[in-house]
């Protein structure tokens, strides 16, 4: 027989990122829902952890959510389930995962169960063989099509995988999923689209569930939220105490990207929420009916995500505090690009100035121009291939604003900058070179799905 509901607990928004709040996690628990489900990456982050093959949380906060999640779902005997592994969703993220996993069971001596995990990143070779054959890896929001150029200067691509590989998953009998990068919605559509419920109703719980709180109010990021699915609609609760999913929030949060091509590229297809009805079902809770899954035509399509490096960082701090330098401060950093120019000319480095409070305070989202600020802090980058001229290039233009030649200065009368005088090494610098689409024949062509036993 079909379920008449299905229960899944969302602890966080991006797990890792953040620590998960406990208290509403525990409150959560507590009702036993069907499913602990979380997304542990975005491209919010940037390009750099995906270039580098890092994660843009701390080690320990992504076990302390892992540790949650695992021990509640275990003492239950559902089923949990982890989507874009590490922040990015690599190979190497999803095997960290895995191992946390190993260890964790270890630690705790949780009884026998099966982990399944599936990796996303793609060779480059695939690609190459792709394009070489004319197929047409097609660029998302106008970017132009994907090159052999383009292709050799990217680091790393990794796939986005929908609710596919997640449903081979149960039906092997996953008690735990470890995903590569994954669609948001997807980790969480996946079981119930499993269970037997209505795709617009499963991809539209996915889009109000990724994350997790953000759908409630007052504001408060990595508190759990539970979303309920029928056969009819979906409702979303609250977990912690002090929040309430309002019509208002609920509403908010799944329109506010009701454009974005993960429905279309990543579902099969994509929802309309043209007609969605928001009903307040109680004072923690909104229940949602209306929504419609359009299925896409033709073959299956798959988005890439690709980064490639632009170079070695160096950032540096200035503080501005001498009124004629603040009001001359575009001036200024002419005068310190000028010196950077003057050694290496104008292409082949990237040199930003970020000018931190020059429009005083904020007002209605917009800068009050006659309040000035008595002070300002310039953040100054400096990117090149080769390190040395990197933290050269960065150590000029710091230092360059102190040594600016304005008019009107007499000697040192108007020298106005605090400069922290070193430069530090940051994560280089990386830009998106693949944000396409792929087509395949088989969803899973991408995924391998492999499954261990661990525990006992």
């Amino acid at each position: 027989m079909k379920k008449k509901e299905l229960r899944i607990i969302s602890p966080n928004g991006h797990l890792g990122f953040a620590p998960t709040k406990e208290e509403s996690f525990y409150i959560g628990a507590k009702t036993k829902p069907d499913y602990y489900c979380s997304d542990s990456g975005s491209c919010d982050i940037g390009p750099a952890p995906l270039g580098a093959d890092k994660s843009a949380g701390l080690y320990e906060w992504q076990k302390h959510d892992l540790e949650l999640m695992l021990l509640a779902s275990r003492e239950q005997g559902v089923p949990m389930i982890i989507g874009s592994a590490g922040d990015t969703g690599t190979n190497s993220r999803v095997d960290m995962y895995v191992q946390m996993i190993k260890d964790l069971a270890r630690e705790h001596k949780l009884p026998k169960f099966k982990l399944a995990y599936f990796y996303s990143e793609v060779d480059k070779e695939y690609l190459r063989r792709k394009l070489e054959d004319g197929e047409v890896i097609e660029g998302l929001d106008s970017r132009p099509n994907l090159t052999i150029e383009e292709l050799d200067a990217t680091e790393r691509v990794v796939a986005v995988a929908g609710i596919h590989p997640y449903i081979k998953a149960l039906e092997m009998g996953a008690d735990v999923i470890i995903g590569g990068r994954s669609s948001d919605i997807a980790i969480f559509a996946a079981p119930a689209i499993y269970e037997g419920f209505p795709e617009a109703e499963s991809y539209y719980l996915g889009k109000v569930l990724e994350c997790a709180s953000f759908c409630a109010e007052p504001y408060g990021a990595k508190e759990s939220v539970i979303g309920t699915i029928t056969h009819e609609d979906v409702k979303v609760e609250a977990m912690a105490p002090w929040q309430r999913c309002t019509v208002a929030s609920v509403a908010a949060h799944a329109m506010y990207e009701r454009t974005n091509p993960y429905f279309e590229h990543f579902a099969g297809g994509y929802i309309d929420m043209t007609d969605c009805v928001y009903e307040q079902y109680d004072e923690k809770t909104t229940r949602i009916t209306g929504p419609k899954f359009i299925p896409h035509e033709g073959r299956i399509k798959v988005k890439l995500e690709g980064s490639a490096k632009v170079g070695e960082m160096y950032l540096g701090i200035a503080g501005v505090r001498d009124p004629y330098t603040i009001e001359n401060i575009d001036k200024v950093l002419e005068l310190s690009r000028a010196s950077v120019e003057e050694k290496y000319g104008k292409e082949g480095y990237e040199l930003n100035f970020i000018v931190y409070g020059r429009d005083g305070v904020m007002q209605d989202l917009e800068p009050v121009k006659e309040i000035k600020s008595h002070e300002l802090c310039v953040v100054v980058q400096g990117v090149h291939p080769v390190k040395e001229i990197a933290e050269e290039i960065a150590m000029t233009g710091l230092r360059g604003i102190f040594y600016a030649r304005l008019p009107e200065v007499k000697g040192t009368a108007g020298t106005a900058a605090f400069i922290v005088d070193e430069v530090l090494h940051a994560t280089p610098a990386y830009r998106w070179s693949l944000n396409h689409t792929i087509e395949v024949d088989d969803p899973l062509e991408l995924f391998d799905v492999k499954m261990i036993e661990i525990g006992g």
